[in-house]
């Protein structure tokens, strides 16, 4: 990796302004569902305290739209955040995110402090990556961390801006997704499987391009398998479909063929009559879907024939769900699968976030693992190869 880390920079008597991604889910009184995203970012705050630096932290929660909303503040964040460091961390509600008040305590910090701005998605210039408020952020610092992978692939001023003005590195987190995702990429222990689910084929597209000329074995599920069999002249029933990329969809199947990469296809699948747990469903050959019916989750031959090429796999990398997941007829196939990598202690195995995290979590697998990517969007875009902003903007070693 050849960007500055932790490490690399000295965070003695600075305040160091750091992004992390404290985006938790609420529940309906507010409370923090899971604070999963919050203890993830504890080492990097950690060692810059114990080294003897002054912490400004900011993050997003949620999608406030560009203005101040009550429902979306961090103040919740702050007070778990002051349980689970032991100490009082410095909040000032602010609708503009740096005002008069935040620059006057943030001033006034001294080593061991901890400070945690409101929700930066407050201001609509964050999105747009706008000058002004990354150099409002930027005066508050004087260097700054992100720690950030969630938000890693988007170009915000909490992010890319503010290093344009700030000597920069990146956090223990985001130094570790790079590190296993590059090695994965760059130098796979083979066989180096693939296992992409999910809804659409037109969010994978760049993923299996890129993955034709990496990986060893393809396996397809989920939602976007049906895109693939329509490609060979199957019926789908009422599947989900895109068919303006039917045609695409045959022709990753051959360019997956002339590589002598395995992509593989279920050869059966369960359906069912209506998008709902208690529905009527059954297994059928991937050739035979019934006409008035939903294809839900592979079916048990896939299952097996997948676990077989995971069982021989030595790197591998998981997006998207194999099925219905949510529902519990339907999860089967996702959790079998997820067992499979859990089964497979000697391969590497790199969950890519979103949906396929959240259902190796709902398993109870995730311990399992050797990765699970604190990003679905971010990790998605850097297996197409994609450089992603928030981490290009930092500086280099």
């Amino acid at each position: 990796m050849n960007k500055k880390t932790l490490k690399d920079i000295d965070v003695k008597n600075k305040k160091v302004l750091v992004r992390c991604d404290f985006n938790v889910p609420l529940d309906k009184d507010g409370n923090i569902a899971d604070d999963t995203r919050i203890t993830s970012s504890l080492p990097t705050i950690n060692y810059i305290l114990e080294k003897g630096g002054a912490l400004i932290l900011m993050s997003h929660l949620g999608r406030p739209k560009g203005e101040a909303n009550k429902k979306y503040s961090l103040l919740p964040v702050a007070k778990r955040l002051s349980e689970l460091l032991g100490k009082e961390v410095i909040f000032e509600v602010s609708d503009t995110v740096v005002d008069n008040n935040v620059k006057t305590a943030a001033s006034s910090l001294k080593p061991g402090d901890v400070m945690l701005l409101e929700n930066t998605r407050f201001r609509k210039e964050e999105e747009k990556n706008e000058e002004q408020f990354s150099k409002e952020l930027a005066s508050l610092g004087n260097m700054y961390v992100n720690d950030a992978f969630g938000t890693a692939h988007r170009a915000h001023a909490s992010n890319a801006g503010v290093c344009r003005y700030l000597p920069s590195a990146v956090g223990f987190l985001v130094e570790k997704e790079i590190e296993i995702m590059e090695n994965a990429l760059n130098n796979p222990k083979r066989p180096f499987t693939a296992i992409l689910g999910g809804a659409k084929v037109s969010d994978k597209i760049a993923v299996i391009e890129n993955l034709i000329n990496i990986a060893d074995n393809i396996l397809i599920g989920g939602g976007m398998a049906y895109t693939f069999l329509k490609s060979m002249g199957y019926s789908t029933g009422k599947s989900l479909l895109e068919n303006e990329k039917v045609e695409l969809a045959g022709e990753l199947i051959k360019k997956a063929k002339n590589k002598n990469i395995k992509l593989i296809l279920p050869v059966d699948t369960v359906v069912a009559k209506e998008f709902k747990n208690d529905t009527e469903f059954f297994t059928v050959g991937s050739d035979k879907i019934p006409e008035n019916f939903i294809g839900v989750d592979i079916g048990e031959k896939t299952a097996e024939m997948f676990s077989k090429v995971i069982k021989e796999s030595k790197t591998i990398i998981w997006n998207g769900p194999l099925g219905v997941f949510e529902m519990d007829n339907f999860a089967k196939g996702t959790n079998f699968v997820a067992q499979c990598i859990a089964e497979n202690k000697e391969a590497v195995s790199i969950i890519g976030g979103g949906d396929s995290a959240a259902a190796v979590e709902k398993a109870g697998l995730a311990s399992e693992m050797t990765h699970i990517s604190t990003g679905g969007g971010a990790s998605l875009e850097f297996l197409e190869g994609k450089v992603l902003p928030g981490i290009e903007s930092v500086d280099d070693k």
